[in-house]
């Protein structure tokens, strides 16, 4: 759960918020003398909002789940002999397997929680305009959030997902509907978000207890990415982006952290547990040593060399370590390289695995266990002690402002103003000590975003699919086999360690739904185009 908020829900009643099943058809209020409490004077009230967020540290979101449909870009393997992650990654899914139906169903719950809110905040007595404003700004947000979650990966251009808003009068009569495109989807995505970024107040004026909350920028920067999206069907929504960029920037003071000993430590220092809340934060998952995502423990090398329970999936490959250029420091902040040296639980440590089948391993989130004393992760303050629950005290980005650079530089190439994308990107290049581009072409935005956001949450197979870039995903895929995986320097040989694929842009534009969804709603829903 939500570390800075942890202590409203650890103390939640049974309401409204707290009570909603995990069923995503469920849409009815449970009890309007409960709610009304519930509404009721400010300490109610922000625990009640508190609740909205709960999802955001569940392994069926955030945590990992939803990363495997991620993992089906040409960046990553699966990493660890996992069938149902493997029927993802080769697009033999049936939309069954639990990775996709658990993500499906408690995205809709946070959706409707969030409908309960918006329904609950605008009948909230005695609490201040301030309060309700932010309330009603924090559930907009996250049901758009939720929304936009659901409508990207399971939405298609002749096909939206089911949605349903509590200002629709028939809300709570009848089981959402499954809208005629993902575009319609999308408007109200949008929509939501607009109305977030006019009610919330700026990240700066929240206090620690507040921190992991949606704020201004937050909303203004998913607003962004919803257009991004939107704009592979409908390109006119690339003229709103630029001006949405500067806002982060200036209205929202967002902005990359520089001014580091070396360009290499720029980008290091993004993901580092200081800097948590630093300009570059725009959105993430609030984590702690006893909650939030179990992300960082899931890529570490499985079983953590004996030290900790490290879990072994998503590991980069060959064709992502070749992408960068000679002399970015991106590629060893975000990639371990067998001989690479870091510092393990205070031990100097030389990287090697036994386990990884691409001989790599991602290296962004690794700043947490070089905490503790003589190897002994009893002595790590910044993690979870239960190896099976690995959270750690560094939160997981899921949009920075680098991305809305990046963004911004899209948007400009995609109208033709090559020239004017170049502030942006070069932005993004000059943090890390690299050459500017004087009239950057989408393949070097390509490149750029493939670099600078590589095995984060921001969707690389998303990319891959909305510039039509098939031969990418369907090629196979290449890692380093060691002669002796026990040692840090022994020489290795590049090999196939995934095979080629064979993606259909006919079918596999969006993933399929669970199957006992489509037959438990009674004909109201179809499955995917294609599926």
């Amino acid at each position: 759960m939500k570390r800075k908020i942890s202590n409203y829900l650890l103390i939640l009643p049974v309401f409204v918020l707290g009570a909603c099943s995990k069923s995503w058809v469920d849409t009815k209020p449970n009890g309007t003398p409960t709610a009304a409490y519930q509404w009721n004077g400010t300490d109610m009230v922000t625990k009640s909002t508190a609740a909205l967020y709960i999802s955001m540290a569940f392994e069926s979101t955030w945590g990992r789940n939803l990363f495997w449909m991620q993992n089906a870009s040409d960046d990553l393997i699966v990493g660890r002999p996992k069938a149902n992650a493997e029927h993802i990654k080769n697009f033999t899914c049936t939309g069954h397997e639990g990775y996709m139906s658990g993500g499906w169903n408690d995205l809709y719950s946070t959706l409707n929680k969030a409908n309960m809110a918006i329904a609950g905040m605008q009948t909230a007595t005695n609490i201040s305009a301030d309060l309700k404003n932010r309330g009603l700004g924090e559930a907009y947000f996250m049901r758009g959030f939720a929304h936009f979650w659901i409508a990207y990966l399971w939405g298609h251009k002749n096909q939206g997902v089911p949605y349903d808003s509590v200002e629709s009068p028939q809300f709570g009569k009848r089981i959402p509907p499954q809208l005629p495109s993902v575009t319609d989807n999308y408007a109200a995505i949008a929509a939501d978000f607009q109305r977030a970024a006019e009610l919330l107040p700026l990240f700066q004026t929240y206090s620690a207890a507040d921190q992991g909350r949606a704020h201004k920028a937050a909303a203004l920067g998913y607003l962004v990415k919803t257009y991004a999206y939107w704009a592979q069907y409908d390109n006119t929504k690339w003229t709103l982006i630029p001006d949405i960029c500067d806002r982060i920037k200036n209205e929202c003071g967002r902005a990359l952290i520089t001014g580091q000993a070396t360009p290499a430590d720029n980008y290091k220092s993004v993901f580092k547990i200081a800097n948590n809340w630093s300009s570059e934060y725009i959105w993430s998952v609030t984590s702690g040593t006893q909650g939030g995502s179990e992300f960082m423990g899931v890529v570490l090398e499985n079983k953590g060399w004996g030290l900790y329970n490290g879990w072994g999936y998503f590991q980069p490959t060959e064709e992502l370590y070749d992408e960068y250029e000679a002399g970015d420091p991106r590629r060893e902040a975000t990639i371990l390289n067998f001989g690479d040296q870091f510092t393990y639980f205070g031990l100097p440590w030389s990287y090697h695995s036994t386990n990884s089948l691409s001989g790599f391993q991602i290296a962004k989130y690794m700043e947490p266990y070089t905490y503790g004393t003589n190897g002994q992760s009893g002595t790590n303050p910044n993690i979870n002690q239960n190896g099976d629950y690995p959270t750690t005290s560094l939160n997981l980005p899921l949009m920075r402002y680098a991305e809305i650079l990046l963004f911004k530089a899209e948007a400009l190439i995609q109208q033709g103003k090559n020239s004017d994308a170049a502030g942006p990107l070069n932005e993004v290049r000059a943090r890390v000590g690299l050459a500017p581009i004087a009239s950057p072409t989408m393949a070097d935005l390509k490149h750029e975003r493939r670099c600078e956001l590589a095995c984060e949450w921001t969707d690389r197979f998303e990319d891959l699919k909305r510039w039509g870039d098939v031969a990418n995903i369907n090629a196979p895929l290449h890692g380093r086999i060691h002669t002796d995986k026990t040692n840090p320097l022994s020489p290795y040989t590049i090999q196939q360690v995934w095979p080629a694929r064979s993606f259909d842009p006919n079918k596999h534009m969006a993933w399929p739904i669970d199957p006992d969804v489509i037959s438990s709603a009674n004909g109201a829903y179809k499955q995917t185009p294609g599926w």
